[in-house]
């Protein structure tokens, strides 16, 4: 009341406008089921992945009907919620836990053009002796990589904008699962008005709603 009399205006969160998702949000955590990481991770290309991760960033993208959400972690890792439809947990149609492989800086554009032209849609990728098979599909051999713009906002609720050129790719193993592989091509605008350009590669797996507990 006394905030009305006087003019006072209430505090805004800087995070209020960060994505959030299943009670996923900028500094809370969630659990992943020990039994999976038991039961997979001597197949996967990661070790040693922690079963308690903390969020510490979190972005979004909008596809025209579908939004990927992304909750990046302290585990070089992030939880990927792809929904359809709208934006609510209903609307929930994949869940993915992906850790950053590795990191590529692009130092030319001729480099950059090669790769979005010749390396990231071919039909197959390989990575550490394994064959991954490209999943969006394409009439020629060649898929041109999908682009999504990302708007990831960090702990203090500060923003910025990603351009990514992707690409998706899966192998199976045990027990009807498989090992995914997520290829992107990365260009950012930096404040001092240059483009800077990198490679990223991810490997993940699925995640049920039973292998995952949420704490907000």
């Amino acid at each position: 009341m006394f905030s009305k009399i006087f003019g006072k205006k209430e505090k805004v969160n800087p995070l209020d406008n960060a994505p959030s998702i299943m009670g996923l949000r900028i500094g809370g955590s969630f659990d992943i089921d020990p039994l999976l990481l038991r039961l997979t991770e001597g197949e996967l290309t990661i070790s040693g992945c922690a079963p308690t991760q903390i969020i510490q960033a979190a972005g979004i993208v909008d596809l025209d009907g579908t939004w990927v959400y992304r909750f990046y972690t302290d585990d070089e890792a992030y939880l990927q919620v792809i929904t359809e439809g709208g934006q609510n947990d209903e609307h929930v149609v994949d869940v993915k836990l992906f850790h950053f492989y590795d990191t590529q800086d692009i130092e030319s554009k001729p480099l950059w053009d090669e790769i979005l032209n010749t390396k990231i849609g071919t039909p197959t990728y390989q990575l550490e002796s394994q064959t991954f098979e490209r999943v969006w599909t394409s009439a020629s051999d060649y898929h041109n990589p999908v682009h999504m713009a990302e708007k990831t906002f960090d702990e203090t609720g500060e923003s910025s904008e990603t351009d990514q050129f992707t690409m998706l790719f899966e192998r199976p193993i045990s027990g009807n699962n498989t090992e995914s592989l997520f290829i992107s091509a990365e260009e950012k605008l930096e404040e001092a008005g240059y483009l800077s350009r990198c490679l990223v590669i991810s490997t993940g797996i699925s995640i049920s709603s039973a292998q995952i507990t949420i704490h907000g």
